[in-house]
């Protein structure tokens, strides 16, 4: 909840709940970090012991994930303490303070309420864990399955102050009460749900979990909602079910690879690379009508294919090039428009953890994916570039100084370390040095040294800021992947994956209306659910029908993808728009018109590289 809201709703922090919120905050945040350095270690020496020594670390892998579910699950802790679950709140945003405030309330609830449920036979789960050894450190695998209810009450004791921090007790009492309210009238509904089929899933998994959505509950929280009530009062399905199908969902070894990279994009920030790389680009290119608007484009295609996080991307470029944007004239709302469009752009460009988390959910091989990835982002970089270029047509430069070739030359050196860091990442992957969980940790590592003994750059003090960050994002992610692995297998056994294959397979058109439809579909799946959500939930359900169509495995998840970005970054539900609207600074209003033309030129690209296979797959 935002301080102006609680103000207006008359909400002071109460001194023990503030109190208690600090040590519960210390209690996630100091481990969380600690793991973050412990993966980074564990899988680089992995790394080096293989490829340098040739004595492979046979437990490396084992232990890196035991530590990955502990600290993905202390990250979602730390990003419920912070507010920074991925969740919709364009509906929220909208209401006046008092029902803002309201929701907010009612939003913490809902996640307690999901926590309850789940605290139990997550509990019993690693009670059975304990008594399966893992092979290669010859421990109980209840150290790792004890993540889930360990963390699961932690969120509960962090929901249950946050809600004294930031709500009076007239807002806590209505809200719990409703959320006992709609889960009581459910509860009696059961026998009626009984005899009504298939029209359960309209009822939990489009009704409930789009009201649970748009009222500001956290994607994550909202998709275990729906999943666990329609699998308690429709199925005679234990609710063991749940707990067991999130920790399959999150135990994915790809997904190692999520905080690190994110990691890495907060190191090349605070290194100084990336505003090596936004200078030599300007430098080249700077002194061209339209010359800044190519340098971002430029700059967030490099520096995507480091982080692989599109806020880090962004605030990597943003705040480098703005400034000097806003001196030669270019409107606030050109500049979000331009920077939203870009990130939705990027999506393909690896590392990813789109293409990650694509890779770990459909069995699609992340090195093909990383390889066919890069092509398609530049076909959409030239569409905003050609945008860009009609729209500064009147542009004045006449104080501005074109860079001479000592200068460019200068800036060239002193970004090379930077603009190698991209292609050592893909050489690494393609070349099998390490796989795309371990390549992460050679560009940390590089990164560090970069920053040291190159750049003379490191801001230790706010080393702990990034290790929580990391986690908090990471954390965030790893939930919304543990639960909509639980949502994809409710649905599938539910018989709707079989009825929706036979409903596209049998489209008319065949591979043309298919791959229509699929861009339609994430284009409004990135709109609401966000990227990760919408691929974890829907691709392994669209996957094998595009393979029985006969498209291509990679080219449809380019596609998807790509899709997915539009929606995520088009307003008024785009997440990502808001989110280059705070970085930026810059109020969302000011981009709603301009973004416009972007966004019909990356759909026009897409639909381009959807007709032509060779785009993505050409290099293959």
């Amino acid at each position: 909840m935002e301080p102006a809201a609680e103000a207006e709703a008359g909400i002071s922090l109460r001194p023990w709940a503030a109190k208690a919120d600090a040590f519960l905050g210390h209690l996630v945040e100091i481990p969380a970090a600690v793991l973050v350095i412990a993966e980074v270690v564990v899988l680089f020496a992995g790394v080096v012991s293989r490829y340098v020594f040739d004595r492979p670390l046979v437990w490396s892998d084992e232990l890196a994930s035991l530590c990955f579910l502990w600290l993905g699950l202390l990250g979602a802790c730390v990003a419920l303490r912070r507010g920074e679950h991925m969740r919709m709140t364009a509906m929220v945003t909208a209401l006046p303070p008092r029902g803002r405030a309201f929701i907010e309330v009612l939003a913490i609830a809902a996640s307690a309420a999901f926590l309850l449920l789940i605290v139990m036979p997550a509990y019993r789960f690693a009670l059975n864990e304990t008594f399966i050894t893992t092979p290669a450190l010859g421990i109980s695998a209840a150290w790792r399955a004890s993540a889930l209810p360990v963390c699961a009450a932690l969120m509960i004791l962090i929901a249950l102050v946050r809600l004294a921090c930031v709500a009076s007790t007239r807002q806590v009492v209505e809200a719990v009460a409703l959320t006992l309210a709609i889960g009581a009238v459910l509860y009696l509904m059961k026998p009626v749900f009984a005899d009504l089929g298939n029209i359960n899933l309209v009822i939990f998994f489009v009704v409930l979990l789009a009201a649970a959505i748009f009222a500001g509950v956290p994607i994550a929280f909202a998709f275990g909602l729906g999943t666990f009530a329609y699998l308690a009062l429709t199925t005679r399905v234990p609710m063991s079910i749940v707990v067991s199908r999130m920790d399959e969902g999150m135990s994915h070894l790809i997904l190692l690879a999520v905080p690190l990279f994110v990691l890495l994009g907060y190191l090349i920030e605070t290194t100084g690379m990336a505003r090596a790389m936004v200078a030599f680009l300007a430098a080249l290119v700077g002194h061209v009508r339209g010359g800044l608007s190519y340098v971002l484009l430029g700059a967030i295609f490099l520096v995507s294919g480091i982080s692989g996080a599109k806020a880090a991307d962004m605030a990597a470029v943003a705040p480098v090039l703005f400034p000097e944007m806003k001196a030669r004239g270019a409107k606030p709302g050109e500049l979000i428009a331009l920077l939203s469009s870009s990130g939705a752009m990027s999506e393909t460009i690896p590392p990813s953890l789109v293409l990650i988390t694509i890779g770990s959910v459909t069995g699609v091989s992340i090195a093909a994916l990383f390889t066919g990835g890069l092509l398609p982002a530049l076909v959409l970089a030239l569409a905003l570039a050609g945008v860009a270029w009609w729209r500064s047509r009147g542009e004045d430069l006449s104080a501005v100084r074109r860079a001479s070739a000592g200068e460019i030359a200068r800036t060239f050196a002193i970004a090379l370390p930077a603009l190698i860091l991209p292609f050592v990442i893909r050489f690494a992957v393609v070349e099998g040095i390490a796989t795309a969980t371990e390549v992460s940790t050679i560009g940390i590592v590089y990164s560090v040294l970069a920053g040291l003994l190159i750049y003379r750059r490191f801001e230790w003090h706010r080393l702990r800021a990034m290790l929580v960050g990391t986690a908090s994002l990471s954390g965030a992610i790893l939930f919304i992947i543990g639960a909509a692995t639980a949502m994809a297998w409710a649905l599938t056994q539910s018989g709707f994956s079989g009825q929706l294959a036979s409903f596209m397979s049998t489209l008319p058109g065949g591979v043309a209306s298919f791959m229509a439809m699929s861009i339609v579909v994430f284009v409004i799946l990135g709109s609401v659910l966000e990227g990760i959500p919408a691929i974890v939930l829907f691709g392994p359900l669209l996957f094998p029908i595009a393979e029985a169509v006969g498209i291509n495995d990679v080219h449809y998840a380019i596609v998807v993808i790509l899709a997915m970005g539009i929606g995520l970054f088009a307003p008024p539900f785009g997440v990502g728009y808001y989110t280059a609207c705070a970085i930026g600074r810059v109020n969302p209003d000011e981009g709603m018109r301009p973004i416009m033309g972007y966004l019909l030129a990356l759909l026009i690209g897409v639909i381009v590289i959807a007709a032509v296979p060779w785009f993505s797959i050409g290099f293959l």
